[in-house]
């Protein structure tokens, strides 16, 4: 895994207020984005708000406050193949799998896995984008 987090996913109870909070109150830029999603530039990383059921319902995890913290940190990769490689490393590594990699909604293939301490981390190829800094290598 290259020393990179593309993004942070923040699930949040009310979009609208959460996007207003972040752009106008925080005066973070905010980018062209689908109405269900906002994203966030962070000088190289992006921050996502994404509503807290949809955040939980794309991981495959229950949405209970005491089993989901309402956020996922994500890693991009040029591929479907890398995914799924950098997946399988994670899982070797002692990760513990949520949801397989796989083509998504939106377009693009992705899977979840939980470190050892539960946090998120989706592991995702956008075919539309590079999201995140550039790898320098």
């Amino acid at each position: 895994m290259k020393p990179r987090i593309s993004m942070i996913t923040l699930g949040v109870d009310d979009l609208e207020k959460s996007i207003a909070f972040y752009e106008k109150g925080l005066g973070l830029p905010r980018m062209e984005s689908p109405p269900s999603v906002a994203f966030f530039t962070l000088n190289g990383t992006w921050l996502g708000l994404f509503g807290r059921d949809s955040l939980a319902e794309d991981a495959n995890v229950p949405c209970e406050k005491a089993n989901f913290n309402s956020f996922a940190l994500a890693h991009n990769l040029g591929s479907e193949a890398e995914v799924d490689a950098l997946f399988a490393e994670a899982l070797g590594a002692g990760a513990t799998a949520v949801k397989p990699p796989q083509k998504v909604f939106w377009g693009g293939y992705s899977g979840y896995f939980k470190d050892l301490d539960g946090h998120l981390w989706e592991i995702a190829y956008n075919p539309f984008m590079w999201v995140g800094p550039e790898d320098t290598e």
